[in-house]
């Protein structure tokens, strides 16, 4: 049994005692002068004779720990240092106790555990099988263990939660009868020494001795006697100095220590062993485990070592829990690694700096040393607190990491302490861990710096190596530095490595090359956390097959590119936040590949993202907004699929495509950018689908210069210009998407552009839906076109496209409007329900329409007018508002084959010096009429069948009905009309012959011609009240004239010859056309 020994010199009370093991023999404790600081004389007054006394638990009944528990354990020193002999734990003999308190023992007390037992936080001896309690503090400061012990002392009165103290359950050790040495069976197998000492501050029991064999002694309360001293005398003379000592100073005892301190249910069993069984170690024993304060022990344990700490932890169940306390080793652990929070590795190249209430660990601190106390620190001048000979502490320490990487072996783990150190060339090509260790922010106090070669570079064989917590500088061309440098990188990654560099700082003040270049085939590390800013380059290279995972990186405000992808590398880069860079945020080209998810890519001064010269990179769910210029720019060949990104509040397009770039644009939110949403120019491709582009303040999409998209499946809308803007020979194939609530047209079409538009959803735009001007072509088919404040469709300008199988309808104005030289085809469309005529054509605008069915229009059907030309054929037209077709001024169309009918009008109306050709057709069922034709009107008519119309005007007139009771103001009989001088009427009055014939009998009229209107006198516009019509009417010229008037002169014959010439206006309906640029 290893031996304790114990010294009181208040003289040395501020330093550590130095005691040698003492190994399992007979022979003696060495001297204690083995201390080289305690001189002989010091020591002399503190001598006393041996006597046995068994301190360790194992030889204590009032402990439950076994001795073959330790004796069965490794030492710690043998997984760390090299020792393979246990360490003795020593306590100061300056640590004192109040003299109002019980005497204090100053102990060494030896012992031997495995590694695991020694670091595991969760260890209790076989035979107390209890939890961890030990308390833990947020309390970062460093500094030295006698700080710290301080600290301790000084805080609020300590209820620890591990207060174990108790009685002993088997005997009362402090009556001056068990003050004994020993018996004859006890005595001859031990060599004890006890001590009084007293001083003005404390007293202290020393105790030191050595057992020479395996036996036990135990100790019963009830077989002590003065007799049984001096029987015991014959086994060694050392004995009755014993013995004197002790019953001259049992009154003392006597005083401190009773038996009534017992509580009753701890009251010892009577005549359980014998004299034999007992030492007088348990007096001492006793004391320390059950009686000393807590306070007192965590002030001792402080100055141990972390094996000390481990082997006391064996002791017993109250010192385990005491020993494992959280400030004990957090003040230990930051005295070594300087960290103010817990670094855990959970496997090679695997580190976290884990806050204290998210760790899992009951000591998270304990367990990051258990983790962490094989690797070398590189901390010049502070080799002394990594190496202790008392404690068998054997961490290594150097001064430089080149020293650290050739002494640690293929893996070791380095940690690099707080400074600054330069020009050391570090080429790692192994699988070493180097690791920052400093307070506050670690990697902004652990700096690498290199003015001549790379900061660090990782070649074949960094396969797992690690990098983290640092800052990399790279600085040629600072600090008056003429060394000539190829390299031009702060860190490099090459050929067949693949290692691990997180949370570092990257700085690179070369005006060329890159802060950090991977490149080469096997080139494959995983960057994460790092900051890669304010660099007079590029951030990233990644380059020549080179692969690599990048997450969490900061990269911003870099004189180049944050990102450059080159020749067929295929990195994957994860929630990168790339900002404020004076170049692109990611660029990408000559055939770079690469993953992009989840970064945030915004104020840079070019695109967010550019894609050149056949790269082909995969971007989902990114961020790419307020870019200086673009978001996202694919030129020169450029491909690439970009998925579910948001792109907005960019000065420029959202997405630029040209010079025959092909990428995928899918599943994106593309919004409220300071132009365009997508812009598609220089015979650009690409197929845009799925996207929701919205807000923008030019067009949605733009297509332009022979280029040639595929636009399906988006949402085009809310717009502060159009929704899809195609022009100068623009080219594409647009279909399926939903275009609605843009401020202008929803689809431009001009300038020589032939695109295919189909099955979209073109409706609720502010202005027209679809818009062909300025020769614009291109195919409109089995679109729904609806509820546009403006036409559906407007044609004019030598535009001349196919518009087939569409339905447009609910327009406020008209259906398709045709004019200013407008063409077009238009075929086998539905167009119903629009506001005004179905079909406009005007202005010598020549469209053809075939088998389109033109109904329920709150209008008429066709409107030709102002010189209109065109050929409508088996078109079937019906159930209108007004005239099936109006033909006026000037106009001339072709009519063939078309079925007029059911109109609440007249079939066709010709009228103000147009004509027409109609040939076969059939109009029938018509309200007003079939054919009615205006004064001088003479059409060409060949095979027309007009049967069964109504002919309600005629009616009317014979039944003497004022004209207006059959018109209201919403339709327009073709009949005479006259106007009366009498009543003053102006050109715009018109009075019908019953009203002429009743209402103004004997009045100076006028007649004027046949032709198109509504009765004014029985719309209640006259001085004189209808008398053929109920209550009168307020005027409603301008309500159902959607512009004014058109002025015509006509001579008209009446009667016996009478020539009358006047000048009138004309009540026919036209639109206001506001067309936009």
């Amino acid at each position: 049994m290893p031996s304790a020994s114990v010294t009181s010199n208040r003289a040395r009370r501020s330093k550590r005692r130095i005691i040698r093991r003492s190994g399992i023999s007979s022979r003696a404790i060495p001297s204690l002068n083995s201390n080289p600081d305690v001189s002989d004389e010091s020591l002399g007054s503190v001598q006393a004779p041996s006597i046995p006394l068994p301190l360790l638990a194992s030889n204590n009944p009032c402990s439950s720990t076994a001795a073959h528990s330790s004796a069965s354990n490794a030492s710690l020193a043998s997984t760390s240092g090299g020792h393979t002999s246990a360490s003795s734990i020593s306590i100061p003999s300056a640590l004192s106790v109040p003299a109002a308190s019980a005497s204090t023992p100053n102990l060494n007390i030896v012992t031997s555990c495995s590694t695991n037992d020694i670091l595991n936080p969760n260890h209790v001896s076989p035979s107390n099988h209890v939890n961890n309690s030990s308390s833990d503090s947020n309390d970062s400061s460093g500094g030295s263990s006698g700080s710290n012990i301080g600290n301790i002392n000084n805080s609020s009165p300590h209820q620890p939660p591990y207060d174990l103290r108790r009685k002993s359950p088997h005997c009362d050790p402090y009556t001056a009868s068990n003050l004994v040495a020993g018996s004859a069976g006890g005595c001859s197998s031990q060599h004890c020494t006890i001590s009084s000492l007293t001083s003005s501050n404390a007293s202290f029991l020393s105790i030191s001795g050595q057992q020479s064999s395996s036996s036990h002694t135990f100790c019963n309360a009830a077989s002590y006697s003065p007799a049984t001293l001096s029987s015991s005398t014959s086994s060694s003379s050392s004995c009755s100095s014993l013995a004197n000592n002790t019953v001259g100073n049992s009154s003392t005892f006597g005083s401190t220590f009773s038996s009534s301190m017992l509580p009753a249910r701890k009251r010892p069993r009577r005549s359980t062993y014998s004299v034999s069984e007992c030492g007088v170690g348990n007096i001492a024993s006793h004391y320390l485990q059950y009686e000393l304060p807590d306070e007192v022990l965590l002030t001792i344990f402080a100055y141990l070592k972390e094996k000390d700490l481990c082997r006391v932890a064996q002791v017993c169940k109250r010192f385990h829990s005491i020993a494992n306390d959280g400030k004990l080793w957090k003040t230990m652990y930051q005295r070594l690694f300087e960290y103010d929070l817990p670094l855990f590795r959970h496997g090679p190249g695997k580190f976290d700096i884990v806050p204290l209430d998210e760790c899992e660990y009951d000591n998270p601190w304990k367990e990051s040393f258990k983790q962490l106390h094989r690797g070398v620190h590189v901390r010049p001048s502070f080799q002394d607190i990594y190496v202790d000979s008392l404690s068998g502490r054997n961490i290594t320490c150097v001064d430089t990491l080149q020293a650290a990487l050739s002494l640690g072996g293929d893996n070791p783990i380095i940690f690099l302490h707080a400074g600054t150190y330069v020009g050391e060339l570090l080429i790692i090509d192994n699988n070493a861990e180097i690791i920052g260790a400093a307070a506050g922010n670690i990697a902004e106090n652990v700096i690498l710096e290199s003015d001549r070669e790379s900061t660090v570079v990782f070649v074949e064989g960094a396969q797992h190596s690690y990098l983290g917590y640092v800052t990399l500088k790279f600085a040629p061309d600072v600090g008056g530095s003429s060394a000539p440098h190829h390299k031009h990188y702060c860190l490099e990654v090459k050929d067949n490595s693949s290692p691990t560099v997180d949370h570092c700082i990257i700085r690179s003040l070369s005006a060329v090359g890159a802060a950090v270049c991977v490149n080469g085939a096997g080139a494959e590390p995983f960057i994460r956390g790092c900051d890669i800013s304010d660099c007079e380059n590029v951030g990233l290279y990644v380059t020549d097959y080179a692969h690599g995972t990048y997450e969490d990186n900061e990269i911003c405000r870099n004189a180049l590119a944050g990102i450059w992808v080159k020749n067929f590398a295929n990195p994957i880069m994860r929630r990168n936040h790339i900002h404020h860079g004076r170049d692109v945020g990611i660029f990408t080209f000559d055939n770079g590949l690469g993953y992009f998810e989840a970064n945030d890519i915004h104020n840079n001064r070019i695109a967010g993202f550019e894609v050149k010269a056949g790269a082909n990179p995969t971007v989902v769910h990114c961020e790419i907004h307020h870019g200086q210029t673009g978001g996202i720019y694919v030129h020169e060949n450029g491909q690439g699929q970009f998925i579910e990104n948001k792109i907005h509040m960019n000065n420029f397009a959202g997405v630029w495509i040209t010079s025959n770039s092909n990428p995928t644009i899918r599943r994106n939110e593309i919004y409220n950018g300071h132009q365009g949403g997508v812009y598609i120019f220089g015979e650009g491709r690409g197929l845009i689908e799925h996207n929701n582009i919205y807000g923008n303040a030019l067009a949605g999409i733009q297509i332009r210069t022979n280029s040639d998209p595929i636009v399906r499946h988006n949402k085009i809308h809310h717009g502060q210009h159009g929704g899809i803007y195609v022009h100068e020979k623009g080219q594409g194939l647009i279909e399926e998407n939903e275009v609605y609530a843009n401020s202008l047209a929803g689809v431009w079409i001009t300038t020589g552009s032939t695109p295919v538009l189909r099955r979209n959803r073109i409706h609720s735009g502010k202005q027209v839906g679809v818009y062909f001007y300025d020769n614009g072509h291109g195919r409109l088919e089995d679109n729904d076109i609806f509820n546009h404040l403006y036409s559906g469709v407007q044609i004019r300008t030598g535009s001349n496209p196919v518009i087939k199988g569409n339905k447009i309808w609910g327009g406020q104005n008209g259906g398709v409007l045709v004019y200013n030289g407008g063409l077009g085809h238009l075929e086998n469309n539905e167009i119903f329900d629009n506001a005004m005529a179905g079909v406009w054509i005007k202005t010598d605008s020549n469209p053809t329409l075939r088998r389109n069915k033109i109904y329920d229009g709150r209008d008429g059907g066709i409107c030709i007018f102002n010189g209109g030309k065109g050929v409508l054929e088996e078109n079937d037209i019906c159930r209108n508002a007004q005239a099936g077709v109006l033909i006026s001024t000037q106009s001339h169309p072709v009519l063939r084959r078309n079925r007029i009918f059911d109109g609440l009008a007249a079939g066709v109306e010709i009228t103000n010096n147009a004509t027409a050709t109609l040939e076969h057709n059939q109009i029938f069922n018509n309200r007003f009429g079939g054919l009615c034709l205006a004064s001088g009107v003479h059409p060409i008519c060949r095979g027309n069948k007009i049967f069964n119309n109504q002919d309600a005007v005629e009616k009317a007139v014979s039944n003497g009905q004022c004209l207006y009771k059959i018109s209201s103001y919403t339709s327009f009989p073709m009949h005479d009309f006259y106007r009366c001088r009498t009543c003053n009427t102006t050109d715009r009055n018109a009075i019908c012959v019953n009203c002429i014939k009743t209402c103004h009998a004997g009045h100076d009229i006028e007649f004027i011609r046949h032709d198109r209107f509504f009765c004014d006198c029985g719309a209640g516009t006259l001085n004189n009240q209808c008398q053929l019509q109920g209550e009168p009417t307020q005027d409603t010229d301008t309500l159902y004239d959607s512009s004014p008037p058109i002025e015509s002169h006509t001579l008209m014959k009446h009667g016996d010859s009478e020539e009358i010439k006047i000048s009138l206006n004309i009540k026919e309906r036209a639109t206001v056309n506001i067309l936009f640029l």
